[in-house]
């Protein structure tokens, strides 16, 4: 059994993967994309029915414990936050210590 049991290897466009996010938009592919690419991770992505899912090669990539400890960069070299991963999720409501 998995540590963490939302890690999922899967298999995109023949590659095993370390699914990073399932079923989002491609805005939201493309964003992510260019975050795991400025990192180093080698991106692998599959649109179904308008739907993307995001994966990279490295299949012990875990993307909560790379955003939370500060793993990613973006291409200008900053460190990837939860704000900055999900900057254009319509779901995420912010950091929930700075709800009011």
């Amino acid at each position: 059994m998995a540590l963490n049991t939302h890690h999922t290897v899967a298999e995109l466009k023949g590659v095993r993967c370390s699914i990073v996010e399932k079923g989002i938009t491609p805005d939201r592919a493309s964003h992510i994309s260019e975050i795991l690419a400025a990192s180093g991770f080698e991106v692998v992505s599959e649109e179904q029915d308008g739907k993307v899912t995001v994966g990279v090669t490295d299949i012990l990539f875990d993307p909560v414990m790379a955003a939370y400890n500060h793993y990613l960069k973006t291409k200008d070299g900053k460190v990837v936050t939860p704000v900055i991963w999900f900057h254009n999720d319509s779901q995420y409501k912010g950091l929930y210590w700075l709800r009011r």
